[in-house]
C-alpha cells in the first residue's frame, strides 16, 4: 500500500503518480502509459548483497514498461541503480531533485550525455543501460565520455534510423529489402509510381510498428502516406532526438513475404551471443504489422537458425556495433533471411519475462551483470519452452473493463496475465497507436503447447471498450 515504509526486500519507485500525470502534460503527451507511477511491492530476494563497486545508470524512457523489471534485476544483483529518464526538467523544479533519478533531455542526446557526465562527477557510474532506441544513443555518447565499454555513437546512431541502418546494411552484403526514401512533402501519387507493390511505408524513427503500413496499389500507397504525415504530425511534441530529422522522410520498402522471427543477444567485444530465438507465429502480412505471439525456442531447422544468427550477427558488425544487447528482427524470404530491423537495446515491453538463463537468471540481470563487468559464463536458455501474447488493441475507445483474468490464468502453462492499461484509459490500436493491452505469459514442455496455452488464455478474455466522449 502506498506510504508504507520500503525495506531492501522490495521494489518500488519514489516519482508519485501525481508526477506522472504532470510529466505527461509539461512535455507534450496527454495521456500514455505512464510505467513510473508506484509498481505493486514485489518482493525480493537479493541473490548477491550490495556492493562498492559503483552504480548502474538505467537509461528508460517514462513510457516504458521496463522500470520494474530492471530495478528488481538490480536488486538482487546487489547494484545500486540510477535511472535516467525523459521526466520533463518542470516537474524536477517544481517538486525538486529525487535522489536517484536523472532527468535527462532525450531530444538532444549530446546534450543527455553532457548530463550524465556532469552526474557522473558527484557518483559512481559504473555501467550503463539502455531501453530503447533513443536511449541507445544517448547510452554510447556518455558511456564513451565516461570511459566505460559502449557501442561507438555513429554505430548506434544508424542502428536507431532505419533508413541509416539499411544503408549500412545493403552496402555490406546483408540481405535488406529494397527500399527508398522519399521526403516527406513530396507528391505521394508521383511517389507510388516508382515502386513496385506490394509494400511497406513506415517512418524513420518510430517504433513498435507504429506507422508500418502495406499498400498493394497506389490508392492503397496515398492512404498510407496521408496516415503517416498525420501520425508525425501529431506526434511532434514527443521528446524524441531532434538530430534525427526521421520526421521528414518516409521510408517505402519491399514486402517479404515469409515467417518472422526475433533475435536475443548480447554483444560481448563484438561477438555475438544469440541468447534466444523467437517464432512470430502469427502471420504478419499487413495491411498493419502488430505482433502478438512470441515463443522460444524456434521450431524452424536447426541449419536455417544458424544461418538465421549468422546474418544477425553479420548485420550487427556491419553497423558497427560491438557492446551491449541487440535485438534482431528478420524474415525468412525465398533466398534466405532477410533482415528487418537491428536494434542496439534488449527486447521490449514485458516480453524479456520468458527468457531465464542458467539458474534462473532474468534477461535484465544478465544486462546488469554485463555493463557493470561481472563475470558472466556462456549463457544457455531454460530447456523448457515459453511464450508472450502482446495483447492487441481491437479498436479505439476507452478501456472500462477486463473480463476473464481469472479463467484465463487458470489455462494449463500460463504464468500470468498482466493488463497494463488503467481503467478509464483511451486506447489506440496500430498504426496510430504505442502501446498494448497487456500481455501474456506461458511456458511448457514444447513451443505448440505454450503457443496454445497463450491463445487459449487469449479467448477467454473480455476487453470491454467504449467509444470515447466527444470533447468540444
Amino acid at each position: 500500500m502506498p506510504g508504507e515504509p520500503t525495506t531492501d526486500a522490495e521494489v518500488t519507485f519514489a516519482v508519485s503518480s501525481r508526477s506522472c500525470r504532470r510529466v505527461s502534460k509539461c512535455c507534450g503527451r496527454e495521456g500514455g502509459r505512464p510505467s513510473l507511477r508506484p509498481p505493486p511491492r514485489l518482493r525480493i530476494t537479493p541473490r548477491i548483497m550490495a556492493d562498492s563497486q559503483g552504480e548502474l545508470l538505467l537509461l528508460v524512457p517514462t513510457t516504458s514498461y521496463r522500470l520494474d523489471d530492471f530495478r528488481a534485476a538490480a536488486l538482487r544483483l546487489g547494484v545500486p541503480l540510477v535511472v535516467g529518464s525523459d521526466r520533463c526538467h518542470k516537474v524536477e523544479d517544481f517538486f525538486g531533485e529525487e535522489k536517484d533519478l536523472l532527468s535527462l533531455d532525450y531530444r538532444q542526446p549530446a546534450r543527455a550525455a553532457e548530463q550524465i557526465a556532469d552526474a557522473a562527477r558527484t557518483r559512481p557510474i559504473r555501467g550503463i543501460v539502455p531501453a530503447s532506441d533513443p536511449t541507445a544513443v544517448i547510452a554510447a555518447l556518455a558511456a564513451e565520455r565516461l570511459g566505460l565499454p559502449h557501442n561507438p555513437p555513429a554505430a548506434a546512431r544508424r542502428a536507431a534510423n532505419k533508413l541509416a541502418m539499411r544503408e549500412a546494411l545493403r552496402d555490406a552484403g546483408v540481405a535488406v529489402p529494397a527500399f527508398r526514401a522519399f521526403p516527406l512533402d513530396s507528391d505521394p501519387l508521383t511517389a507510388a509510381s516508382e515502386v513496385s507493390f506490394p509494400c511497406v511505408l513506415k517512418p524513420l524513427i518510430l517504433s513498435a510498428s507504429r506507422g508500418v503500413i502495406r499498400a498493394d496499389d497506389p490508392a492503397g500507397f496515398v492512404g498510407a502516406w496521408r496516415r503517416i504525415e498525420t501520425l508525425l504530425r501529431d506526434t511532434a511534441p514527443e521528446r524524441r532526438a531532434r538530430e534525427e530529422g526521421g520526421a521528414a522522410s518516409i521510408l517505402v520498402e519491399s514486402f517479404v513475404a515469409g515467417a518472422e522471427l526475433a533475435v536475443e543477444g548480447l554483444l560481448r567485444g563484438g561477438r555475438l551471443e544469440v541468447l534466444a530465438v523467437f517464432d512470430k507465429p502469427d502471420p504478419l502480412d499487413g495491411p498493419f504489422f502488430e505482433e502478438t505471439i512470441y515463443v522460444t525456442p524456434s521450431r524452424h531447422p536447426a541449419p536455417l537458425l544458424a544461418r538465421v544468427e549468422e546474418v544477425a550477427a553479420a548485420g550487427a558488425r556491419a553497423l558497427g556495433l560491438v557492446e551491449g544487447p541487440v535485438h534482431a528482427e528478420l524474415r525468412l524470404g525465398a533466398d534466405g533471411p532477410v533482415v528487418l530491423e537491428i536494434a542496439a537495446r534488449s527486447i521490449g515491453g514485458l516480453c524479456s519475462r520468458t527468457l531465464r538463463f542458467g539458474a534462473g537468471l532474468s534477461l535484465e540481470e544478465v544486462l546488469v551483470a554485463h555493463a557493470m563487468g561481472r563475470p558472466l559464463e556462456a549463457l544457455r536458455r531454460e530447456a523448457r519452452a515459453s511464450g508472450v501474447m502482446m495483447l492487441p488493441i481491437p479498436r479505439r475507445g476507452v478501456l472500462h473493463g477486463v473480463r476473464g483474468v481469472e479463467a484465463a490464468r487458470a489455462v494449463r502453462g500460463v504464468e500470468d496475465v498482466v493488463v497494463t492499461v488503467p481503467e478509464g484509459r483511451e486506447v489506440v490500436p496500430l498504426p496510430e497507436g504505442d502501446s498494448y493491452l497487456g500481455f501474456l505469459f506461458a511456458r511448457g514442455e514444447a513451443p505448440a503447447a505454450v503457443e496454445a496455452a497463450l491463445r487459449e488464455a487469449h479467448r477467454r478474455l473480455t476487453f470491454e471498450i467504449r467509444p470515447a466522449l466527444p470533447v468540444a
